[in-house]
Order: structure tokens, then C-alpha cells, then sequence
């Protein structure tokens, strides 16, 4: 697939998307919208790809949605007619990854400015590792709007109190990537030039794993945060029960008899 604001290239078992609006920071527009969500399926329905990194270009990771293409009349950023579709109806979600259906793991690399939108990354992805020039914050009161889903999501990742002070103070409050590390809320800083090598590192490692047990593992873990404990447990072990059926589940075991590495199938 060939695009126009962002980059989609696939490497082995890892999958690279970046953002690539520099000029306008990464900031979201209906088109890249558009492209992003046609990157992600072409991702997930992919079985070549077993991991998907996330960065993008020039100073700015993202910046959230393009100021200078919000329609006036308070409708949802969309490039089909307004209402049309059931992600319309759900809470705006622009950049955010298909997270709660994905099965495939996201490793996020946040390259510079991060706020708004862009903080969706940061908060659904499930391995977040920052330059040491990354910064993040939320603008969206400092612009006369609701801080919405992005700080509902930053206060599951931050201390309620570091959430409303990111929330509140808009655009005059800064995270720094070391303040995020601190936090929990990125796991990695890394420098600036090596980011991206990083993160292939990381997704190679990742794709090192038993490619079913890994999604298995992911869903698990994010569909368990929205239940009771109990319920979670019983999900949880529901997954191991079906990977256990696969090819990938008994060579795991064999490979580690016979001391080589594992050769998995994915199936």
C-alpha cells in the first residue's frame, strides 16, 4: 500500500509505521486519520507481521489533531459524512490503534513533542520507549476544549494527581522523558539517534517469543484490566488453554529438550 502522510514498511516480523507529517508535527488531519486506520488492518490481517512499531519524522511525534482542519461546526473529524459509521458514534479515537482488537503488540517510539492526540500512543501502546528529546503534555484546556479521552487514558497510566495537573495547566505544564520514565508511564529513554534501532531491537526480541502466545498474553492483559480480578484470571487461562492446542505449544517444550532454538509457525 502506498501513502500519503504517513510511512508503512514491513521488515521480517516487524511492521514500521511513521508519521510523516513533519511539517505540520505529526499533527492529525481527516487523510492521515484515514491512512493510519488502513496501516493498522493492513498490520493486524498481515501473518507476516507479528509486531507493528509506531514512531515518526521530524521534531514532533505528534501534536494531536490539526488545529487548522477541525470543522467549525463541532462534527467529528472524519472523511466520510458525519454519523455514518459506528467508530463515529464511539469517543473519537484519531490516531489511537485499534488496541482493544488488535492482538498483535504495538511498540511505540516517541521521537519529540508528544501532547494531545499523540498521547493516545502513549497510553494504549504496549511497549513505550521515548528519545531523550521527547516531551509530553495536554493543550486542549490552554485551546478552549475538554481535556476528554486522553486524560481519562493518562490518568490509568499516571497518579491521579499528576493527571490533573498535566490535564489542567494545558500547554504550560511539560513531562520531560525523564519525568515519564519516573512516572512508569514510558518504559525506556533512549538517545535520540538511536531510538528507532531500539525499537526494532525490542520488536525483534518480542518476535523472538512464540508469536501466539505473545497475543494471547497482550489480550489477556488488556481485556483483564477491565474486569474484576476473578473474571480476568478465568479469561487469562482460557487463552493459555487455546494456545496450548497450536504446533507453536509443542515446540516450545521440544526446542527446549533438545537445546536449540525454537522455529515457530505461528500456528
Amino acid at each position: 500500500m502506498t501513502f500519503e502522510t504517513i510511512e508503512y514498511a514491513v521488515d521480517g516480523h516487524t511492521a514500521t509505521l511513521t508519521l510523516d507529517r513533519p511539517e505540520a508535527l505529526n499533527a492529525l488531519s481527516p487523510h492521515m486519520i484515514t491512512e493510519l486506520r488502513a496501516a493498522y488492518a493492513e498490520a493486524e490481517n498481515d501473518d507476516k507481521v507479528w509486531t507493528l512499531v509506531v514512531t515518526a519524522n521530524g521534531r514532533a511525534f505528534c501534536t494531536g489533531a490539526d488545529v487548522k482542519e477541525i470543522p467549525g461546526d463541532g462534527k467529528v473529524v472524519n472523511e466520510r459524512p458525519y454519523l455514518s459509521t459506528y467508530d463515529q458514534w464511539e469517543a473519537p479515537q484519531e490516531g489511537t490503534p485499534p488496541f482493544r482488537s488488535m492482538t498483535k503488540p504495538i511498540v511505540v517510539a516517541v521521537n519529540g513533542i508528544c501532547c494531545g492526540a499523540g498521547m493516545d500512543w502513549v497510553t494504549t501502546g504496549d511497549i513505550v520507549i521515548a528519545s531523550e528529546m521527547a516531551t509530553f503534555f495536554d493543550p486542549h484546556v490552554s485551546i478552549g476544549l475538554v481535556a476528554g479521552r486522553e486524560v481519562v487514558r493518562a490518568a490509568r497510566v499516571l497518579p491521579r494527581n499528576v493527571a490533573l495537573r498535566m490535564a489542567l495547566m494545558g500547554k504550560h505544564e511539560r513531562m520531560s522523558a525523564q519525568r515519564a520514565y519516573e512516572l512508569g508511564m514510558i518504559t525506556e529513554i533512549v538517545e535520540h539517534d538511536l531510538l528507532l534501532e531500539r525499537a526494532h531491537e525490542i520488536a525483534d526480541i518480542v518476535n523472538s517469543n512464540a508469536p501466539l502466545a505473545v497475543r494471547g498474553t497482550r489480550l489477556a492483559i488488556i481485556k483483564g484490566l477491565d474486569m474484576p480480578l476473578h473474571e480476568a484470571e478465568i479469561l487469562a487461562e482460557s487463552f493459555r488453554e487455546r494456545v496450548t492446542r497450536t504446533e507453536d505449544a509443542l515446540e516450545g517444550p521440544r526446542a527446549f529438550v533438545e537445546k536449540r532454538a525454537p522455529i515457530w509457525q505461528c500456528r
